[in-house]
């Protein structure tokens, strides 16, 4: 967790979640935070470690957010990329919070079941090995079906149709009514994700003159 003193605890809070089986040292989480350190030192930037069990993740993100809301003053936002999309939509919906989402799953326990059973491994090359049950599907969907259908968070969608993992429709028509950029090409990692760093600052903190 970032030391919150009271120096620093009105100070813009960016969240970044990752993807399923990935991690902190991931590519863009690790742009992103050198950009902000680069360009806006101000904003705080936290990224925790998400755990592929979706109640262990569901009950550390919640508890993360909420010692957060009651201890920090100054505004938060989330960023989001794959899995951690869906966990930043989660995480929103509760609070109302602002989130960019990158190429997102919007119901990833569609895809869980064929993990079932298999050693995992995390794409960081951790030691650590993870192996999913079939209770852990049925967790994710009732995480799914906690998200109501009218969206009561603010959202900005950055997709491309040239993802090999997840289908780019599903993600438009999820947040119909939101902000979209949805470009043609590219793939799951969202090629040319600097180009859009000042603009997703922009988005998460446009009343901090930052």
């Amino acid at each position: 967790m970032p030391d919150l003193t009271s120096s620093s605890n009105e100070r813009p809070l960016l969240i970044y979640l990752h993807g399923f089986l990935s991690s902190p040292q991931s590519f863009k989480c690790q742009l992103l935070k050198d950009w902000l350190r680069d360009n806006h030192p101000e904003i705080i930037f936290y990224a925790p470690l998400v755990s592929p069990y979706p109640g262990e993740a569901a009950t550390a993100l919640g508890g993360m957010l909420d010692e957060f809301l009651n201890t920090h003053r100054g505004p938060i936002g989330l960023v989001g990329s794959s899995m951690g999309g869906f966990w930043c939509t989660w995480l929103a919906e509760q609070h109302r919070l602002p989130a960019v989402l990158v190429n997102p799953a919007v119901r990833p326990a569609r895809f869980m079941p064929k993990y079932v059973g298999q050693d995992l491994q995390p794409y960081s090359g951790e030691s650590q090995i993870y192996r999913l049950q079939v209770k852990d599907v049925d967790t994710m969907r009732a995480l799914e079906g906690s998200i109501p259908d009218e969206l009561q968070g603010r959202y900005w969608l950055l997709a491309q149709r040239g993802d090999e993992t997840l289908d780019c429709a599903e993600a438009e028509a999820f947040y119909a009514g939101q902000r979209q950029t949805v470009e043609d090409g590219g793939d799951h990692s969202f090629q040319g994700f600097a180009r859009y760093s000042a603009a997703l600052v922009d988005f998460l903190f446009p009343n901090n003159n930052i």
